[in-house]
């Protein structure tokens, strides 16, 4: 395996939740030992996914990380909007900030809602990257029907300059993400969040062999210089996260999957 773009991580230090799923994945939910895995296993950066409000003193990151400022309920609560609004865009003027991150599902607004045109305008004019939560959400409380990613269609329709990247590849709705992705060329996806904690790569590949071949064969109807390598640390074990898509992956893709891709969407 050669040079890799973790092109979906979260980070936060010191919280609970984060401290225990890193547990769960084999790791600590520490800086310093993220840097380390990732030199020892060839992952030269990241994109860090925004969990920690909109002040930018909470975004502080070393130089092999960029990130997407997550748009969490302090933004659609907040009355003005234009004041969250405003440091939406002191983010977006900064070099380290690749984008922007949704969490639909979590938050019970569609992405076409208006409530977001303003902020696919301010990517647009910033030309940053606008990443979307789709898929199963790590709770009971979010609402599928607002993650589905066939919401993602009528943004990217609406916003043709916008570059979107389907989080999670839409899992497990594999064929509505292939078609939304298929059908807009502003339509990327990263592989991130498909595993949770350990796991025994091998035997996975064979117990859940259904499910395998079905990513595979979604993943194959697509053009893979859309397709972004991802992580979602700490979700899952990182030298095993790279096992699986690896096994996942045809070789001769591998190569754009892993690194470059990332390297021109995200920059």
């Amino acid at each position: 395996m050669g040079k890799i773009i973790d092109a979906h991580l979260h980070l936060v230090e010191g919280d609970l939740y984060f401290d225990q799923i890193a547990l769960a994945a084999g790791h600590e939910n520490r800086l310093a030992h993220l840097e380390k895995e990732y030199q020892r296993l060839g992952i030269t950066g990241g994109i860090v996914m925004g969990n920690r409000g909109l002040e930018l003193e909470c975004h502080q990151y070393p130089q092999w990380l960029r990130y997407c400022i997550g748009l969490d309920g302090r933004y659609l609560s907040a009355h003005p909007v234009e004041e969250a609004l405003g440091q939406v865009e002191m983010h977006l003027q900064r070099g380290q900030c690749a984008g922007v991150k949704l969490y639909p599902g979590y938050h019970h607004y569609y992405i076409s809602d208006p409530i977001y045109d303003p902020v696919y305008e301010l990517a647009e004019r910033y030309q940053k990257v606008v990443a979307v939560h789709t898929g199963e959400t790590a709770g009971p409380h979010a609402l599928l029907k607002y993650s589905h990613p066939l919401t993602l269609d009528e943004a990217a329709v609406k916003y043709p300059k916008v570059q979107f990247v389907m989080c999670h590849f839409g899992n497990p709705w594999l064929n509505d993400a292939a078609a939304v992705i298929s059908k807009n060329p502003n339509v990327a996806a990263d592989l991130s969040g498909l595993l949770e904690g350990r796991a025994d790569i091998g035997e996975l590949l064979e117990d859940k062999k259904g499910y395998v071949e079905a990513l595979r064969t979604w993943l194959g109807y697509l053009d893979y210089r859309r397709i972004l390598f991802g992580t979602d640390w700490p979700l899952a074990n990182l030298e095993e996260y790279i096992r699986f898509i690896g096994a996942v992956v045809p070789e001769k893709y591998q190569e754009a999957v892993f690194y470059n891709n990332a390297a021109k969407i995200y920059g």
